[in-house]
């Protein structure tokens, strides 16, 4: 990420009082529009609050919700806890990474996919479950998975 143009982070931080007590707001928001938090991110933000970088690292570390690697567009949460395991979300998880080209990586060159796979997303009895972009999918399987990413595709592609 290059930051050359700082000003929405400097609005994010204008708008959260330039305070180093609503570190996590301000880290919640850059993500929001960055959709994940880069060194160069965290040491200017750390910079502008007069904190020290190690500050920033340890926030962004601490909370599973921050993401210090570039994530896609479009992030899928598959649940692999013991309902959802059972009832084959191993299935799912290789029909999205599978439909998505994704072998050794988990987020797509293009940052348009991001696949995660999560302990828990409570939601046991709609097992197996994912979310994408925090939209939960119940009863997920392999022809769900290729359905749901051909109407994704079609959309950014402008034919929906």
């Amino acid at each position: 990420m290059n930051i050359e143009d700082c000003t929405v982070i400097d609005e994010i931080l204008e708008a959260n009082g330039n305070s180093a007590t609503n570190l996590i707001s301000i880290l919640q928001q850059i993500q929001g529009k960055y959709r994940y938090l880069s060194q160069e991110v965290m040491e200017y933000v750390a910079k502008k609050l007069q904190i020290s970088p190690a500050k920033i690292y340890s926030v962004a570390t601490f909370y599973e919700n921050f993401s210090l690697e570039p994530k896609g567009k479009y992030v899928f949460r598959v649940c692999d806890g013991t309902a959802c395991h059972v009832r084959k979300s191993t299935a799912v998880i290789n029909a999205l990474r599978g439909e998505l080209g994704l072998i050794n990586q988990d987020t797509t060159d293009d940052l348009m996919f991001t696949i995660e796979t999560v302990s828990c997303l409570g939601a046991c009895g709609l097992a197996p479950v994912l979310t994408l972009n925090d939209v939960v999918y119940p009863a997920m399987t392999p022809d769900k998975v290729k359905e749901l990413i051909k109407e994704i595709k079609e959309k950014e592609n402008g034919k929906v």
